[in-house]
């Protein structure tokens, strides 16, 4: 419950403070000018459409943007993250110029509820719960997933565990494991855990203290999303970045339990500090292509990008002018553009363009990767584009019309899942949260080394950046993980 009193007292500041908020609005886009080197760019402000009214509005920032928009869940079918986790914010400032990082690097939680994806807390197993197959094995330990810390192995380990006994045929009904909790006493779950018997009564229908839960693995967070310096500035001036859809690099190809509200908190105040002007120095972690890069040598063999036209999945590139105004009035007239033309032509429903992106995700860029399944995703996705080009919303109605909010989120979904294939099949070791099947070991003298997809216009690049290991009092080079 830690993020829900954080929400509380954040709204407690920010009407205390007078801040202004405008609820119940969708943004759309960055007003971003269109110099053919993003480092050159400027961000002016944002697109954002008021789902209450139908009002395309344009947002002018006389200091800074900060997008702060979460997860990309809903590039997955079985998420803990909410619906609305759609990825806008990295797939706006993806086309708008700014690199999207590490974005092959996805934790998967090992307790989510079967039916909707509901995360089921760590805390049930830090304070004892037990992993058990359809055996009634205690799995962790019988099969020699984790010999040491059993069920308190990293998140990665146990839901690797979980598929591979659900894949062996100790699954339960082929889909989950039992998380049992039943053994801790009705006083001490009430205590610590009561929260979690509503959640798996209400979802799942059982019974947390006379009988065990369902649970398997689901995606729960991005550990990539927009570059970012430690001052929380994007490669695009005026334009920041923080919380998950940001990467510090924070979390490198594996975040802990735990660490993504104090990245949140820090990094946050750093952006939030920057953008109103505060003096922090130069900063010392490069954005874009300053410093050193490469370039990858790869080739996909599956075309990847915008399908050619200026259809609702083209770039959006910038405004023509550079005083932010024009820039700015320009993003809205393209905004209202977009918008007229969903609503007034005929075309195929996002819905099913979604699922099947959604379906192909979950299916091949998992928990377990293969180089195969990676090249039928990228396939898959390229089908999406050409499907997307002839989308279009049944519902001509302006006010709350939640299918054309989706209908474009869809095409965030789209760009994210396409960045993140093509990351996790270009990697190939085994890193952190990153499985491939073909390569079962960390191989630090190729891979060391961030991964970075551009827009440039519609047509993505892939490229690499050296990590950053040395901290002030010392070098934190990798070490191996065993339990």
């Amino acid at each position: 419950e830690t993020g829900h009193q954080m929400l509380h007292t954040m709204y407690e500041q920010v009407v205390k403070r007078g801040v202004t908020v405008y609820d119940e609005w969708h943004v759309m886009d960055l007003a971003v000018t269109d110099e053919p080197d993003p480092a050159d760019r400027t961000c002016h402000g944002v697109v954002a459409y008021d789902i209450q009214s139908g009002e395309v509005s344009g947002f002018r920032a006389d200091d800074g943007v900060i997008l702060a928009t979460g997860g990309m869940g809903q590039v997955f079918d079985h998420t803990t993250n909410a619906v609305a986790n759609t990825g806008d914010g990295v797939a706006m400032a993806y086309r708008a110029g700014v690199p999207m990082e590490d974005m092959e690097f996805i934790q998967f939680h090992p307790t989510t509820l079967p039916s909707t994806g509901v995360l089921i807390s760590e805390g049930v197993r830090g304070e004892g719960g037990i992993l058990y197959n359809s055996e009634g094995e205690r799995f962790m330990f019988e099969h020699g997933y984790a010999n040491n810390d059993g069920e308190l192995a990293s998140r990665d380990v146990v839901s690797r565990a979980e598929l591979t006994e659900v894949n062996e045929g100790r699954g339960i009904e082929d889909e989950y494991v039992h998380l049992d909790m039943r053994h801790l006493g009705e006083e001490r779950i009430l205590d610590r855990l009561e929260n979690i018997l509503h959640l798996a009564e209400d979802f799942e229908g059982a019974d947390g203290l006379t009988e065990p839960m369902p649970v398997k693995p689901g995606q729960h967070y991005a550990m990539g999303g927009i570059e970012t310096n430690e001052h929380g500035e994007t490669a695009i001036d005026g334009l920041y970045a923080a919380g998950e859809c940001a990467c510090a690099s924070v979390h490198g190809a594996n975040r802990l339990g735990g660490n993504a509200l104090p990245e949140l908190i820090v990094f946050g105040k750093r952006a939030g500090r920057h953008a109103a002007g505060e003096d922090m120095g130069e900063a010392e972690i490069p954005t874009g292509k300053e410093g050193e890069w490469e370039p990858a040598d790869y080739e996909f063999g599956v075309e990847v990008g915008e399908t050619g036209g200026q259809g609702p999945a083209a770039a959006d590139g910038g405004a023509v002018a550079t005083d932010a105004d024009s820039v700015l009035g320009a993003a809205v007239d393209r905004a209202k553009d977009r918008v007229d033309a969903l609503l007034s032509r005929k075309g195929r429903n996002h819905a099913e363009i979604r699922s099947k992106v959604q379906e192909t995700m979950t299916a091949n860029v998992n928990v377990f990767r293969e180089e195969g399944r990676l090249e039928e995703t990228l396939g898959d996705l390229r089908e999406a584009r050409e499907a997307y080009k002839d989308v279009a919303v049944s519902d001509p109605s302006r006010t709350f019309n939640t299918d054309l909010i989706h209908t474009m989120e869809t095409r965030n979904i789209l760009d994210i899942a396409e960045a993140l294939t093509m990351g996790a099949l270009a990697r190939e070791e085994f890193r952190g949260a990153h499985w491939r099947k073909e390569h079962q070991e960390r191989k630090d003298e190729n891979w060391l080394k961030h991964t970075l997809v551009s827009w440039n216009d519609g047509e993505p690049e892939l490229w690499y950046k050296p990590t950053i290991l040395e901290g002030e009092n010392k070098t934190y080079e990798p070490k191996s993980r065993s339990y």
